[in-house]
């Protein structure tokens, strides 16, 4: 559990009796790739803290293909959030794209423990506020950056993806075909070999 107490003390000192009553709620589980953690048209329970391991979210458009809208390295909470907060079905799915370790979480007993805990509460807002950020600067990155960049920007933000998952995945998260991710990698490399 020392990576959680990192995790969750990372911005502040949390009291002994708030990271035991954190710890408690949660379960170490190692999937394998392509396990399910949410699926669309189900009503998730469990959030998730992801140690090792790579998760997207993503979902089925018009055609049926998969358009992947996040990816989660270690390090950092994922799940079908607004379907917790909602107690609704999710319109999402999430799954590990490589063998993953996780620590699992009831997200009812965790809201009841915000209730209880000030600084539980606090992390939670922690979250929330990550998670929105995360969002606007996908959207921005999407809206802004032509696919040259966002490829960039996945590489620097991301440094080991490319070995980690295959490039039609990446390229659906850049929202490029393989194709277009293969030339733009081609030109990347030729501005290399001329310099």
């Amino acid at each position: 559990m020392e990576f959680i107490i990192d995790l969750i003390s990372e911005n502040n000192k949390l009291p002994v009796k708030t990271i035991n009553s954190f710890n408690n709620l949660l379960s170490f589980q190692n999937v394998k790739k392509k396990h399910v953690l949410a699926k669309a048209g189900e009503t998730p329970t469990e959030f998730y803290i992801l140690k090792k391991g790579v998760v997207r979210s993503y979902f089925l458009d018009k055609k049926g293909r998969e358009v992947i809208q996040s990816l989660t390295v270690g390090g950092t909470s994922t799940g079908a959030f607004s379907s917790l907060i909602l107690d609704k079905p999710s319109r999402i799915f999430y799954d590990c794209l490589t063998d993953c370790e996780f620590y699992v979480g009831d997200f009812k007993e965790f809201k009841k423990l915000t209730k209880k805990d000030i600084n539980i509460s606090l992390l939670y807002t922690k979250v929330l506020e990550d998670a929105y950020i995360k969002k606007e600067k996908r959207i921005f990155e999407l809206s802004m950056l032509d696919a040259t960049d966002r490829y960039l920007k996945i590489r620097k933000d991301l440094p080991n993806i490319e070995k980690q998952i295959p490039q039609y995945q990446i390229a659906s998260f850049l929202n490029i075909t393989p194709v277009q991710l293969s030339r733009i990698r081609k030109d990347l490399l030729m501005k290399r070999v001329r310099k």
